[in-house]
């Protein structure tokens, strides 16, 4: 079933205008969203980031992860060259945020992300992408740029009518507190970092 968009309103933020959209996901007062750099929307190519939500990161910027400099990274982008940020709500990489606060319990106890997600019967990343599509769909975006080390963000465009024309890598140095969590997303993931030593 296709997602409704349920309302749209101007958003001015410190990397500059934005227009918001609301879409309706599986909790109906915490939709997805799309802020879309108004001056650009009409370009042929759109820049794109598909952006999973991560309370810890984005809000409280945790340094398990690099979630929030990610998110940080790609406003500042859209804001200066324009594009279109989808933040989908899929906490812990779909898993939710009471889960994935037991994945970090396991991960103080030695084991790396995926190996937790999969102690607790998960899949090592649960999210899917058909709704950003469909959210890409509606505003009209045929072509993209996208912004990710994700590659199962890209092939999750294979089958769609959204061509993915350029992959935008988003590497963000690392720290003590996440190198490891790096190193699993590229070793164990198979994340794309090239210009970091992990």
């Amino acid at each position: 079933m296709k997602i409704k968009s349920l309302v749209k309103s101007k958003l001015p933020t410190k990397n500059g205008q934005f227009e918001m959209y609301a879409y309706e996901s599986e909790f109906y007062h915490f939709p997805h969203i799309a802020l879309v750099s108004k001056p650009f929307i009409n370009t042929n190519v759109q820049t794109v980031r598909i952006h999973s939500e991560c309370m810890t990161g984005d809000v409280f910027g945790s340094l398990r992860c690099e979630c929030g400099e990610q998110l940080d990274f790609a406003l500042n982008w859209f804001g200066r060259e324009g594009g279109v940020l989808i933040y989908l709500r899929q906490e812990g990489r779909g898993i939710g945020l009471i889960n994935k606060m037991r994945t970090y319990n396991l991960q103080d106890q030695g084991y790396n992300t995926r190996e937790a997600n999969e102690m607790l019967g998960f899949h090592q990343d649960a999210r899917d992408y058909r709704e950003a599509i469909q959210i890409l769909e509606d505003l009209g975006i045929r072509k993209i740029r996208l912004m990710t080390n994700n590659p199962k963000k890209i092939n999750g465009f294979k089958y769609s009518n959204i061509q993915v024309v350029e992959r935008i890598p988003i590497e963000i140095e690392p720290h003590d507190e996440n190198i490891g969590y790096l190193k699993t997303k590229k070793w164990e993931m198979g994340h794309i970092f090239y210009s970091l030593d992990l």
